[in-house]
Parts: structure tokens; C-alpha cells; sequence
């Protein structure tokens, strides 16, 4: 039996800040269904913000004590089962019991323990993986500690690794007067973690695993040019020969429209007329006009510059002219926040803006929407075109990582799955709008591309085999 252990700081229902909690809740319950032999553990943080029911169903595991450098640390261990996979929780109130999962200012203390823990008590909890497949930068250390700490000890020695960078752009960087007091690493590991005269979790990671993978192929690419690198391309050209990208999938039981109790109402690409029974309450519910024959844009996103809402900025005024609705929701960079606000309050009968993170009027806008707009600068994959294809709205995308990989244009040879354009643009982002509402006036043929892109396959059934796959060759 090939046993694995996933180390991450966040999993979807436990803990989630964005797609990497999504993928750690889904990836390993998918590995399972193809292999039954595995045996998949999964061990994140204890977060004082996980929902009390579900903290509630934990079964108390053991105690112990970590040592950090000089300090002598509590770790309390959890589990519970979930879909056929354990979960593991790592306690420890003063590092985790707060009300976000990042941008504290002791983070590198925090995941440091967190990553010394996750070693610590793999003898405790008796599961001695084949495979360590660490996520992100906060996990990073795993790795590092397994090489340079624990692999001269037997029951260590034969453990093989495997790292996701699923965002390149957050390093875990840090200035060198962390490395003996914070990360309990000698100056003789200072050159496994050094880049650029500071200490860089990720690039420490990239170099001492056994394989490396990032979340789409076109992204696996990409991130060997200086433009989608974030610095880290020299590196990653030395490493090319491990890297792999495998493109994520979605969890299609929790994104399943025809179930999903927060919707307006239930359809299936059969149903479609249910569909417009949501973006009908959702036109209510944001008290814009109430009309069937008006597109609405939705967009679904943190509001930062390399999520492409520059181009939106820029094109807004003429996409307003055409008769459409646009619904934004997310929350992000002040000038963007500002932006959309007081675009809202320009054109009432036509926009309207959520400055929040709310998952539940989230599937409503997936699911009444028509068109889901997406022209992210960077997106190593992206999960929102994926979960707006399930709902039956149609992605209008930027081509590039994950987007370019699971989005084509219908003028694609086969058809394609929504609308893309492949220049950075706002004229080329306002052309494409205008495609996709040209083709929403007509009829069957906008029923037709909603009905293909409701039954393209997003699940995770191809890239476990091939996560499967590579863990076979190591």
C-alpha cells in the first residue's frame, strides 16, 4: 500500500482563505476514489476559525512537546475522517488560535512550528508515509527539516517528497536573522534556503524535494520566464527536469447545481429555464431591474491588480454602454474597492458592488450570472471558470496558466468552452465581452455553448491519475 501525507496549512471544510483549501479538500478524497490501496493523510493547523461544529467532531489523539530552537512547545493533536481520508489538526493556541490564517506578523514562527510539528509526530499518530507532498510556502519547511534534520534517522531515511508551488508569487521570504533563532537552521543550511540575500522558504523547498509540481502546464511553463517568476526563474530552470504541472480540478458533489441547497433554485443542463429562475431572484436580491433578456457579468475575485481588473477599469465605461448588468464581489486593494463602489454608484440600474467575502452569495452569482469574467494578468490555474462552468456561466477568460489550459474559445477547432483572448488588453477584453453578448441574443446557439460547458469535465479524475503516476515513479 502506498501511503501519502499531505501537509498543508489550509482544507476545505476545515480552514480556507482561497483555491489551495479547495484543492487539499478535494485532491486527496479523489486520490482515494481511483486507488482505494492509498492510504491519504492530511495534516493542517488547528485554527481557532474553524466552525465550532465541526471542531466539536474531533477525537483528541495524543499530546506532546516540539522544540523550536530554544523554545519548548505545546502541540495537541486531532483527527477526524473525512470522505475516506484523515485529517490531522496540529494545536496549539498561541501560534494558531487567531482570526485570520495568514499576514501575522509572527508567521514564520507559526508554520516553522507547524512543519517541525508535522515530523515530530509521525511517530505518535504511527503513520510513516512513502510520500511527504507539501503545498506553499507555509509548508515548505517540511521538507527542508525532513532533509536536513530528520533523514539520518531510519524510520525517515526512505520517505520521498513532493512540493506544489500552487502560487509562485508568495515566497516566504525573510531577512537572515531568523535562520538559527526562528527556523532552527544552522549557517551550514543557510545555502539551501539563501536567495537573493535573504531567506526563501519556497526556493529551499523547490531545490530539496524529489519532484516538483505547480497547478496547470501552461503555468509550469510560464513560471520559467522572469515575467511569471516573481525572481524565482533561475531556480526553477535548474530544477526544470523535476517539474511537472498538473491541472487542478473542482469538487463537483459540493459544486453541483442541481443539489446545492444555497441556490435560488435547483437546475441541470436540462433544466435551463430553472437556471433563469436564479438570476431572476438574484436581479431582486441586488435590486437591479428584473429582466431575463439582460446579460449579466459576473466577477467573483480579490480585488488586486494581477487578477486583471486594470483591464476592467479601463473598459468599464464602454461595457456599460451595451445593455448589461455587472455584479462584483470580492474585497481587495483599496483603489480597486473604490472603483467598483463608485462605479455602483454611477450606475445603479446597471452595476452593483459586494466588498466581501461571502461564499454563500457567491454560488448565487455563479449560478444567475450569465457570463463569469475572469482576465487575470497571471492565474497559475484558477477554480472560479471552472465552478462558473458548472453553474452554466460562460468563463470569458484571459489566456494564460490555468485559464489557458481549461478555457478554449468557441472558435476553437472543437468548438471550445467560453471566450478567451490571448493580448493584454482592454480593447481586446471589451472585443470579447461584446462576442459573448452578440451571441447571448442568440437563442439556441448561447443554450447550446451553456449546455457544453455545463457537461465539461472539471472534476479531478484525470489529474489524480496523474498525481498517482508520479507518485509511483518515486
Amino acid at each position: 500500500m502506498k501511503k501519502i501525507l499531505f501537509v498543508a496549512s489550509e482544507a476545505v471544510p476545515f480552514a480556507s482563505s482561497g483555491g489551495l483549501g479547495d484543492v487539499i479538500g478535494s485532491l486527496p478524497v479523489s486520490l482515494k476514489e481511483n486507488d482505494e490501496s492509498l492510504d491519504i493523510r492530511v495534516i493542517i493547523p488547528l485554527f481557532g476559525s474553524m466552525d465550532k461544529v465541526l471542531r466539536e467532531s474531533l477525537t483528541f489523539v495524543a499530546k506532546t512537546t516540539v522544540q523550536l530552537s530554544w523554545r519548548n512547545q505545546y502541540c495537541g493533536i486531532y483527527s477526524c475522517e473525512n470522505n475516506g481520508v484523515i485529517y490531522y489538526f496540529i494545536d496549539n493556541e498561541f501560534y494558531f488560535k487567531r482570526n485570520f490564517l495568514y499576514g501575522e506578523f509572527d508567521d514564520a514562527e507559526r508554520f516553522a512550528f507547524f512543519c517541525k510539528a508535522v515530523l515530530e509526530i509521525i511517530p505518535i499518530i504511527g503513520f510513516f508515509p512513502d510520500i511527504l507532498h507539501a503545498h506553499d510556502w507555509q509548508s515548505a519547511l517540511s521538507i527542508i527539516y525532513l532533509n536536513k534534520k530528520y533523514k539520518e534517522k531510519k524510520c525517515y531515511s526512505d520517505i520521498k517528497t513532493v512540493f506544489t508551488i500552487h502560487n509562485i508569487q508568495y515566497q516566504g521570504e525573510y531577512g537572515f536573522e531568523l535562520l538559527e533563532d526562528i527556523f532552527e537552521l544552522s549557517v551550514y543550511d543557510a545555502d539551501t534556503v539563501e536567495y537573493n540575500s535573504c531567506i526563501n522558504l519556497l526556493k529551499g523547498a523547490v531545490i530539496s524535494c524529489d519532484m516538483l509540481t505547480t497547478v496547470s502546464p501552461t503555468y509550469a511553463k510560464e513560471i520559467l520566464s522572469p515575467r511569471f517568476s516573481h525572481g524565482l526563474h533561475f531556480i526553477l530552470e535548474q530544477n526544470k527536469g523535476k517539474l511537472h504541472g498538473i491541472l487542478n480540478g473542482i469538487d463537483r458533489k459540493y459544486y453541483n447545481p442541481e443539489k446545492d441547497k444555497e441556490l435560488f433554485a435547483n437546475f441541470s443542463y436540462n433544466e435551463l429555464n430553472r437556471k433563469t429562475i436564479g438570476k431572476l431572484e438574484l436581479q431582486k436580491l441586488l435590486g437591479l431591474p428584473v429582466n431575463k433578456k439582460t446579460p449579466i457579468i459576473s466577477i467573483i475575485s480579490r480585488l488586486v491588480d494581477h487578477k486583471g481588473l486594470d483591464l476592467v477599469t479601463l473598459a468599464a465605461e464602454d461595457i456599460l454602454k451595451e445593455d448589461v448588468q455587472l455584479v462584483i464581489l470580492g474585497k481587495g486593494d483599496y483603489y480597486f474597492e473604490n472603483f467598483f463602489y463608485k462605479l455602483a454608484e454611477r450606475y445603479p440600474e446597471k452595476v452593483v458592488t459586494k466588498l466581501e467575502f461571502n461564499k454563500e452569495l457567491a454560488k448565487k452569482f455563479y449560478a444567475g450570472a450569465d457570463m463569469f469574467l475572469m482576465p487575470s494578468k497571471s492565474e497559475p490555474c484558477g477554480l472560479a471558470q471552472m465552478i462558473a462552468s458548472r453553474y452554466g456561466t460562460v468563463p470569458v477568460v484571459h489566456e494564460t496558466g490555468g485559464l489557458y489550459d481549461s478555457i478554449k474559445d468557441i472558435g476553437w477547432e472543437d468548438g471550445g468552452n467560453g471566450f478567451t483572448f490571448s493580448t493584454y488588453s482592454a480593447w481586446d477584453l471589451l472585443c470579447t465581452i461584446k462576442r459573448a453578448i452578440t451571441l447571448y441574443h442568440s437563442e439556441d446557439e448561447w443554450t447550446g455553448l451553456v449546455k457544453k460547458v455545463m457537461q465539461y469535465d472539471f472534476s479531478w479524475k484525470k489529474s489524480a491519475k496523474e498525481y498517482i503516476k508520479l507518485y509511483t515513479q518515486l
